[in-house]
């Protein structure tokens, strides 16, 4: 497995939440962390039909676009009743004309479940795959999970995305009641970039 060994990272993101996640999973290791944003560069088609897939699309366009190694992360709400659904298209779910509207979103998704009669506990599982790619098109792969169930009506004032209304297993709590740090200790997310740091950055 390769190993980091420059001082910049880019995190191919568009998604300031996402961008802080990482910004502070990474500081102790004295790594500067630019985006996509930053950098100016434009948001890749995600046309893959897998995480994987969609990940190595913005890892590789961001390293190509740059020459600074790039970290992409894919990620969605795989919920049981709905076959799987939103899955890789969990942004698509929330995209409006305006932007991304996650409170819509987490209606919609809600709608869909009463629709179905679906019976709770409404389980569902957040997924990430993290693709750390090199400028000589070399990537590395980690992917983490996070299983729970979704609640209604939602709960809570931090995260992003889906948080207010997922419940990781075992808690009391949505994700969007936590703290960063605990909500890093459990999340999808964190359990991905635990994997890179253990494969990349040890």
């Amino acid at each position: 497995m390769r190993q980091f060994t420059g001082k910049t990272l880019l995190v191919a993101t568009h998604n300031a939440g996402k961008l802080d996640e990482f910004r502070q999973i990474l500081a102790p290791f004295g790594i500067t962390v630019t985006s996509a944003a930053e950098q100016g560069l434009p948001e890749p088609e995600e046309t893959g039909t897998t995480f994987l897939d969609n990940a190595r699309i913005k890892a590789h366009a961001a390293t190509q676009a740059t020459s600074l190694p790039a970290l992409a992360d894919d990620s969605g709400l795989e919920v049981m009743a709905l076959d799987g659904a939103p899955g890789v298209y969990t942004a698509d779910w929330a995209e409006t004309p305006q932007g991304r509207d996650f409170v819509m979103a987490m209606e919609k998704t809600h709608a869909a479940l009463v629709a179905r009669a679906a019976p709770e506990p409404w389980q569902a599982r957040f997924c990430c795959t993290l693709v750390l790619a090199w400028p000589d098109g070399h990537d590395e792969i980690f992917e983490g999970h996070a299983e729970g169930r979704l609640v209604w009506p939602r709960r809570g004032q931090d995260g992003h995305g889906y948080d207010p209304m997922f419940q990781p297993a075992g808690e009391a709590r949505t994700f969007a009641e936590m703290s960063p740090a605990e909500k890093n200790a459990l999340s999808h997310r964190g359990a991905a970039i635990r994997a890179l740091l253990n494969g990349c950055f040890s």
